[in-house]
């Protein structure tokens, strides 16, 4: 099966295979790229008229076809152009996974200007951040971030504020969505730079600020190719190792009946890149939801058809054990997983015997990689449940130690990876950049082996990070609050194994003398500090001083496994 799959690889990869790779210049480096990559995200969207009268947005009674959804965004583009939004200009929208979210961004991708993802969860703090940081001409809000927005609207004087689904009277300066939809007007012409930024996506910041990541037209557009190239390749030598099994299609726009339940937040890229830009190019359909519920995805994939659905593991997992799932039809479902965390094996298993007519996948990737790094799936996936897969065509990979040098093989180190997916880099963050890219190789921060088949497995953590439900919260963030509180002396944040989220946030805390501080009132102090996924679910308080290295640095390896969660407060 393996030696197939090199096979395919190399003759999908190769001189005019239909994943052909070859090396293109960026910033100074030698990146690997696909050949057949569309030069822009706006083409993307161009090529999506084909799809005519498909359905294209689904969300409760709303529908947009293709052909509707060109029409708005199109006029929307037309608004925003005679607003003077154009290249090198920022548009933020900050709402629920509403079809306007995609709406607004295939109109602002197409007339050359860079979306800001705002994170929904962030309170209003955080949003005054991104907005200084980011400096929108335009922002697009829903009615939960528009409250959030107005006290801080002296952060961004200038800019033009959007309201999507906001009942009653909007605040004086805010138009509603309907008058970009119904703008006189098409979608301008614009030229659009392979290597500008297509959009800005914050991640979790070590210092407690997040940073924004700058995503490029170049590294989206072969994130598509690397997920269709993932699907056929794998799919292709599990067939020819199988002969009973039909090989698929091996275009990068293979024609098929995809309907996609967008299920994680479109601010992050597993569901803008990996699901939403994907089932645009292809003729799919985008079923959203308002928010997660097991129950209602079952009776959505039953309705809708539902062929794929790309989430958290904690979703799958709900799914498959949901005491009404005999009772759905879920046949026309053919792959269930998802990334933003490793699927664990025995959960590959589960869902492979669970739903006959799905195979199990997943993808590891980052913000910071536009996407995928590695994918796996099907009949590889079931004989590696632990590995990420192998990592993509357009990826050189290095396993390096803590000075950079690269390990033996066999052994494990960081994971460095260099190819056209990586960011740009951070926005006004130039010595995060360099912190984080070296010569065009991104330093992951995940440690991992390799093994003779080239698939990688991830084994440790280098950052000190807790990936929560997909959400990645960085330990200092969180340190960083509670050391606020006059009664912390010293406290260590990391993550607690979590069956249904994959990890929760916990803190080992040693309280000054005398306090007597609880675990309540430090959640209390966190509470408008930190937005509340943040928030430590356990807290283990005393008055003994945290374990240390010889450096002072608190052992947090040894305080994550010596802590017991029944034990916390």
């Amino acid at each position: 099966m393996y030696d197939e799959l090199k096979k395919v690889w190399s003759e999908f990869t190769g001189p005019g295979g239909p994943f052909e790779v070859e090396t293109v210049e960026v910033g100074g480096c030698l990146l690997k790229a696909y050949k057949a990559a569309p030069a822009s995200l706006r083409e993307v969207w161009l090529g999506s008229a084909g799809h005519g009268d498909k359905d294209y947005l689904v969300y409760n009674e709303d529908r947009w076809t293709f052909t509707r959804a060109h029409d708005e965004v199109g006029a929307a583009a037309a608004w925003l152009a005679e607003k003077g939004v154009g290249p090198g200009d920022c548009v933020a929208i900050a709402m629920r996974n509403y079809p306007e979210w995609m709406l607004a961004y295939w109109a602002t991708i197409s007339v050359g200007a860079t979306v800001v993802g705002m994170n929904a969860w962030w309170l209003t703090d955080e949003l005054a951040y991104a907005l200084e940081d980011s400096k929108p001409k335009v922002m697009i809000v829903d009615a939960e971030r528009l409250e959030r927005f107005l006290p801080v609207r002296e952060k961004a004087p200038d800019c033009l504020v959007v309201a999507v689904r906001v009942p009653g009277e909007l605040p004086e300066g805010a138009v509603p969505w309907s008058q970009l939809r119904e703008h006189p007007g098409e979608l301008p012409d614009a030229t659009v730079d392979p290597d500008s930024d297509a959009c800005i996506f914050y991640t979790s910041g070590t210092t407690g600020r997040p940073k924004g990541a700058q995503l490029t037209h170049r590294g989206c557009v072969n994130n598509i190719l690397s997920l269709a190239f993932s699907n056929m390749a794998f799919a292709a030598a599990a067939a020819r190792a199988n002969p009973t099994t039909p090989t698929p299609p091996a275009t990068p726009s293979a024609p098929a009946e995809l309907s996609l339940l967008v299920v994680t937040p479109l601010f992050h890229v597993t569901a803008n890149n990996c699901v939403a830009h994907s089932a645009t190019i292809a003729g799919g359909k985008l079923v959203h939801m308002y928010k997660w519920e097991p129950g209602e995805a079952l009776a959505l994939i039953e309705s809708e058809r539902i062929s794929n659905l790309s989430g958290v593991p904690v979703m799958a997992r709900e799914l498959i054990a949901h005491p009404d799932f005999d009772k759905y039809d879920t046949s026309s479902l053919k792959s269930l997983g998802g990334g933003g965390a490793q699927l664990q094996p025995d959960l590959v298993k589960k869902i492979d015997d669970s739903v006959k007519t799905a195979r199990p996948g997943t993808g590891y990737g980052m913000t910071e990689t536009c996407g995928i790094i590695t994918s796996i799936s099907g009949d590889f996936f079931i004989d590696k449940p632990e590995s990420a897969g192998p990592a993509m065509p357009v990826y050189e990979t290095r396993l390096v130690d803590a000075d950079g040098n690269d390990v033996p093989t066999g052994e494990v180190g960081e994971l460095w990876v260099r190819g056209s997916q990586v960011i740009r880099g951070y926005l006004n963050r130039p010595e995060a950049t360099a912190e984080s890219i070296t010569d065009g190789w991104l330093h992951t921060g995940d440690i991992a082996r390799i093994d003779n088949d080239g698939f990688i497995f991830i084994v440790d953590r280098a950052k000190d990070m807790v990936i929560r439900g997909g959400e990645n919260i960085y330990c200092a963030e969180v340190e960083s609050v509670l050391f606020d509180h006059e009664d912390v002396a010293e406290c260590a944040a990391f993550g607690v194994e979590d069956e249904r989220l994959g990890e929760e946030v916990g803190v080992a805390v040693m309280l000054r003398k005398d306090s007597e501080l609880t675990g309540e009132g430090l959640r209390a102090h966190c509470e408008g500090r930190l937005a509340r996924h943040k928030i430590p679910r356990y807290l283990w308080l005393g008055f003994e001083s945290l374990p240390k290295n010889a450096s002072g640095k608190f052992l947090k390896r040894q305080l994550r496994d010596e802590a017991d969660p029944k034990e916390a407060v």
